[in-house]
């Protein structure tokens, strides 16, 4: 099973150009993937540097067909030419999809610098060994105060699903929207997490959960160990940063880290700021 997740900059390629069609090239190039999870989506959004505002889900579902699409905005105002204007993550799956989640992540006041509400997808797919989450978010840039809170966010909805899964739900309610469904712990988060494996936010990630809870672990130690992280931005002379550096992960359950056969960075596309990142997990 393959999962890319790469943060597109809505299709704005290293050279400041929006060229969506380049961006997807690029996902058609890698090996083919069973989910594919973007970050920094752009729905009906003008005034995003060199975007015309199109409808990028409409147009990234319809190059991937035999996928479903699952967006979910962390920013969702109106639009300049009327309806919604939405930025945020999207899942494309082409494994079944069973019940979709769409989490907005905390933003603590933190008056001196800038943000924008942030958001987390969650999809519980059927991979070959069984059903599985698949969450992808995009966490605070510029405030290390609220994406400190975000990993928080992600650690106690990790928590919380495990106790669901050891409690159950109760019975009893004839409304279908009560019924009993599947929600797994073994899970695979992914996405930009605006911050490097030596930042506190890193370590708070990798930290023990509560109770009996198996931490999340970094795919890329479990695959290559103490090696340095491959860079994952600024490869391509974009206008930030000024060096190279990951800050692109993917997380997994410890039930699934036996299952890590390969994760490695396309360091090769400028489609976007970010490269890709593909996670192979095998039977």
């Amino acid at each position: 099973m393959r999962i890319i997740t790469w943060n597109i900059q809505w299709g704005r390629g290293a050279d400041g150009r929006v060229e969506l069609g380049r961006t997807i090239a690029t996902l058609h190039a890698m090996p083919e993937a069973d989910v594919i999870c973007l970050q920094e989506v752009a729905q009906r959004f003008h005034g995003l540097p060199g975007g015309n505002g199109e409808d990028e889900v409409a147009v990234l579902g319809a190059a991937f067909p035999a996928y479903e699409a699952v967006f979910g905005p962390g920013v969702d105002i109106p639009a300049t030419d009327g309806g919604r204007a939405c930025f945020g993550n999207l899942i494309l799956s082409r494994c079944r999809v069973d019940q979709v989640f769409r989490h907005l992540l905390p933003c603590p006041p933190d008056p001196a610098q800038p943000s924008m509400q942030r958001g987390c997808v969650e999809a519980v797919v059927s991979a070959p060994w069984g059903p599985m989450r698949v969450l992808t978010t995009h966490l605070e840039y510029y405030s290390v105060h609220q994406r400190r809170a975000q990993v928080a966010a992600l650690r106690a909805l990790q928590e919380e699903v495990a106790g669901h899964a050891v409690g159950g739900g109760g019975g009893g309610d004839a409304n279908p929207a009560f019924g009993a469904r599947v929600r797994p712990v073994s899970a695979v988060l992914c996405g930009d997490f605006n911050c490097e494996p030596d930042s506190a936010e890193y370590a708070l990630m990798a930290a023990p959960l509560a109770g009996e809870v198996p931490p999340w672990r970094d795919a890329w130690r479990v695959c290559h160990g103490d090696a340095a992280h491959a860079a994952s931005v600024g490869l391509h002379g974009a206008e930030w940063p000024d060096r190279v550096y990951c800050c692109d992960y993917l997380w997994v359950t410890g039930d699934l880290a036996a299952r890590v056969r390969d994760v490695a960075v396309n360091a090769g596309t400028a489609a976007s700021d970010h490269q890709p990142v593909l996670l192979e997990l095998g039977e």
